[in-house]
């Protein structure tokens, strides 16, 4: 459960990060919602931890397949 409370106060904070206009205000949420993130993600059960591991090599390599669709449609 603190697993799942730490999740949601790192995307809280990178939520309020994004919406912060000063820079240094901005640099200190994204370092603490890393943080939380971090800690949240390494309490979290094995099944947790695979379905954001998928995700992210799902997005990374959806972001991959468009850059190289990019590159060859360039004359």
């Amino acid at each position: 459960m603190s697993s799942l409370l730490l999740l949601l106060i790192g995307f809280g904070i990178f939520f309020l990060a994004w919406k912060t206009q000063d820079e240094i205000n901005r640099i200190r949420a994204m370092f603490s919602g890393t943080i939380s993130l971090i800690w949240g993600l390494a309490l979290a059960p094995l099944s947790l931890q695979l379905f954001f591991e998928i995700v992210s090599l799902l997005a990374a390599f959806s972001v991959c397949m468009r850059c190289l669709s990019c590159g060859s449609n360039r004359n």
